[in-house]
């Protein structure tokens, strides 16, 4: 057996071990402190930030550029539809069953064994950082945006989540709008007030066919939907009020501040965002750990699913063993052989031909 493949094996090891631990978003505790003794236990020492675990490789040096390395070990709760025990990691026609296996625990612990496999080189023309973080699924305050200001400076970023190994170069931000379109109450059967359902009514019909001048090359256009609507008290009252919710799918094109200027310059409704701290992201096709991926033979696309990239504040890439279409779903697996092809993968993206 090569060492890799002893790392895979160790991995599934892990996995196995992590799955039977609930960790629902920022109830991570227990995970965590398997994720360190893991570490560890071999040797690696680590530092702590709420439930977020961080490592760097033993010949660290200042004056080389360093690179993070960033999956997620929170869940989100077991999906009704599910047969299985969630938290038992059942193996089964070459396939690992649990709670969080594929999304990200796959992902997770093959970035775990790509950084235990350099860390005692003295050759690399980089660092690595690992970054084993929490609360992801629920966009967290406690995860990568606590971790983040505590970690050395990282050049760029390499953040597992499940994409069959292909190469996500762009991923969409978010959004979450609260409109108020404001007009004057009155009675109905009268010629009286001025309706705010109407006023709303112009405001959603811009909503749904405008089209912003820029499209990104992998994302496509920006996505406005119109998702909820509240107004009116009883049916012989003009309203004076009408609310309605905007989702907004940013592109790497814009920035979501760029998006909500142009947003208010449109509508007359009154438009609050409830947050602007999801963004958008990207990276340069020329870049280096593009190039590597291509040159391993991975295609890029595009991702319309968040992840932490949107609350990073370098360059990243977004790739991982496992399926997306499998993140959520009830009786979630990953492939045993996804977990080796995991391991080998992010050890090539850093290997010889990759040139910083």
């Amino acid at each position: 057996m090569t060492n890799i493949d002893q790392l895979a094996e160790e991995s599934i090891g892990l996995l196995s071990q992590l799955i039977r631990i609930p960790s629902f978003s920022r109830e991570e505790e227990r995970t965590a402190d398997a994720i360190a003794n893991f570490l560890q236990q071999d040797g690696i020492p680590t530092q702590r930030v709420g439930n977020n675990i961080i490592a760097y490789n033993h010949f660290f040096d200042e004056g080389k550029p360093t690179i993070l390395l960033n999956s997620h070990h929170d869940t989100v709760k077991p999906n009704p539809g599910y047969t299985k025990d969630p938290f038992d990691p059942i193996q089964n026609d070459g396939k690992l069953f649990g709670l969080g296996s594929n999304d990200a625990g796959g992902c997770l612990v093959s970035l775990i064994a790509t950084f235990r496999y350099y860390y005692n080189r003295e050759d690399l023309d980089f660092n690595l950082c690992l970054l084993a973080s929490a609360e992801e699924e629920v966009s967290g305050k406690g995860g990568v945006e606590a971790a983040f200001p505590e970690l050395r400076p990282c050049s760029f970023a390499i953040v597992g989540e499940p994409t069959l190994l292909n190469l996500a170069v762009a991923e969409k931000g978010l959004m979450v709008l609260d409109c108020e379109a404001i007009g004057v109450s009155g009675h109905a059967a009268r010629e009286e007030g001025d309706n705010a359902i109407y006023k709303a009514m112009e405001d959603i019909q811009w909503f749904r066919t405008f089209a912003f001048p820029r499209q990104s090359e992998f994302l496509g256009p920006v996505k406005m939907s119109v998702t909820m609507i509240e107004a009116g008290s009883q049916h012989n009252v003009v309203p004076a009020s009408c609310k309605f919710v905007v989702d907004v799918r940013t592109t790497d094109v814009y920035s979501n501040l760029e998006v909500l200027d142009m947003i208010k310059e449109h509508v007359s409704s009154h438009v609050v965002a409830r947050s602007t701290r999801l963004n958008p992201s990207s990276i340069a096709v020329d870049h280096p750990i593009v190039q590597s991926g291509i040159a391993l033979g991975k295609s890029m696309y595009g991702s319309p699913t968040m992840s932490d990239q949107a609350l990073l504040p370098i360059p990243s890439i977004k790739v991982g063993p496992g399926d997306s279409a499998r993140s959520h779903t009830a009786d979630e697996f990953i492939h045993l052989e996804e977990l080796h092809e995991g391991v080998r993968f992010y050890i090539d993206l850093l290997g010889d031909h990759f040139k910083i």
